[in-house]
């Protein structure tokens, strides 16, 4: 480098200027490549962002016209206190449901006396823990069917209350166990996982102090009125719950009631002194939800086309892709879309402005709260609007079926978005690949300059030393 930024002083002249403005002239054509890439990678990015709006678009389309978003219910309970009320999934149809609650389904619950907590211990043996159906006086037991009875080996050295409460725990025998702690002292208490009838216990012992039925030891948690043998009390029985609908007596093991009434899902909260009723509707919120979605999407499509598109004659700028053919032509494809009609919906009317969707004089949608809710009142001829399906003349299909259509065109691997985003890419490509060859050409071009330079510089630095030495020579003859 040194050599370069001397190059001159052997003629007293800056060849290193010369050589810079020569290559500043030479960089004129990638200046100008460099800035048409920066242009193109600036219609790419605009590309990505109509790219993004078009696909939500698709999205908001699609909601309406998938046959899940007409179905969808909505339920209400009139007494939300005493009976909860969700719409379920199958054959929802509209229409009400009087519910009363004589009584809720209840799970067997137990309590031991006050025993010692660690480190004391119950005592050492094994728990035999069966699911089944006690008679009302407990005199007489029925085993649950299909259920096995479990034995829990209690070893000592693992006999504390609050070990024998985690092993019962762990066995998952249908039973839940916990200590309650109060004046009176330590108590295990022993719950039926599930409510009804079927899901009481008993609990037998094999006392490892040879006493199974002397409240003693292990035998403090024995539990089987049948065999005569309660060291434990019961608070509360296992029970079904029992309620009306519409006037019919039913039964349940649960409080949950989800197969007794098609399309709802009820939850017995407490018993009620007087009918609840329970009313089934479709769900008009959530579709005047999705179908504003739909509007605010279309609107957000345009507003990014009408951006990018836009000469603003007081600034003199343009926008991104002002005058590119393909956003053009997607415009106005999408606007006609939205320009048109059909005839599948019935009474309310082939257009948008019909249901309350009215074009803007910028091209948007606004919606008209009042028409959208008096359209939404007729549920059969909307859904044809938006999804309905012409076979004889697709032009004619509901407005979401044909704005879905356009987007998977528009988006498609040959889409005409698809399309540009490529060909914008591959320029791109092109245009750093023709830099860098300008760039190698330029450096080679800088490396012969110098080196002719370097040699003049040299040249005439000899000559200036022999224009020197022959002036002094002449000096010496006069």
């Amino acid at each position: 480098m040194a050599a370069i930024t001397q190059l001159g002083i052997g003629n007293n002249t800056n060849y290193e200027s010369l050589i810079q403005g020569l290559m500043n002239a030479e960089r004129t054509p990638i200046t100008q490549l460099q800035k048409r890439t920066e242009g193109l990678q600036t219609q790419l990015s605009a590309y990505g962002k109509i790219q993004s709006a078009i696909s939500a678009l698709r999205d908001a389309a699609a909601k309406l016209t998938n046959i899940d978003s007409w179905a969808a219910s909505v339920a209400t309970s009139t007494d939300a206190a005493s009976v909860q009320v969700t719409a379920g999934t199958t054959s929802n149809t509209a229409g009400s449901t009087t519910v009363s609650v004589g009584k809720l389904a209840t799970s067997q619950s137990i309590s031991s006396r006050p025993l010692p907590i660690a480190p004391a211990t119950v005592g050492s043996g094994s728990l035999t823990i069966e699911l089944g159906k006690w008679t009302t006086d407990q005199t007489g037991f029925t085993p649950k069917s299909g259920s096995t009875a479990l034995t829990i080996n209690i070893a000592p050295g693992e006999d504390s209350l609050t070990q024998i409460r985690d092993k019962i725990n762990s066995a998952k025998a249908g039973v839940v166990a916990s200590i309650v702690n109060d004046a009176s002292g330590a108590r295990l208490v022993m719950r039926s996982a599930e409510t009804g009838e079927s899901n009481g216990f008993r609990v037998t012992v094999n006392d490892a102090d040879g006493g199974n039925a002397d409240d003693q030891g292990l035998s403090a948690l024995a539990f089987d009125p049948s065999a005569g043998v309660a060291s434990m009390t019961r608070s509360q029985a296992a029970g079904n719950a029992e309620a009306t609908l519409n006037g019919l007596p039913i039964v349940s093991e649960s409080n949950q009631l989800k197969d007794a009434i098609d399309g709802l899902n009820i939850t017995l909260l407490k018993p009620t002194t007087a009918d609840v009723t329970l009313t089934l509707a479709q769900d008009k919120e959530t579709l005047k939800k999705t179908v504003n979605e739909f509007a605010t999407a279309y609107n957000s499509v345009i507003s990014l086309l009408r951006e990018n598109t836009k000469y603003d004659q007081a600034s003199k700028s343009a926008g991104a892709l002002q005058g590119d053919s393909t956003v053009v032509g997607v415009q106005g494809q999408l606007r006609g879309l939205m320009a048109g009609g059909t005839t599948l919906a019935g009474t309310l009317g082939g257009r948008l402005a019909d249901i309350g969707l009215d074009p803007g004089s910028d091209g948007t949608l606004k919606v008209n709260a009042t028409k959208l809710d008096k359209a939404l009142g007729n549920l059969g001829d909307l859904k044809n609007f938006f999804m309905g399906l012409d076979s004889a003349n697709p032009d004619n299909d509901g407005f979401a079926q044909r704005v879905r259509r356009f987007a998977d065109q528009a988006l498609g691997v040959d889409g005409r978005i698809s399309n540009r985003q490529k060909g914008l890419r591959d320029s791109i490509t092109s245009n750093g690949k023709r830099e860098d060859a300008l760039e190698d050409r330029l450096a080679q071009k800088e490396k012969r300059l110098r080196a002719q330079y370097t040699a003049l510089d040299k040249t005439m630095g000899k000559m200036n030393n022999l224009s020197a030495y022959v002036s002094q020579q002449m000096q010496l003859l006069r």
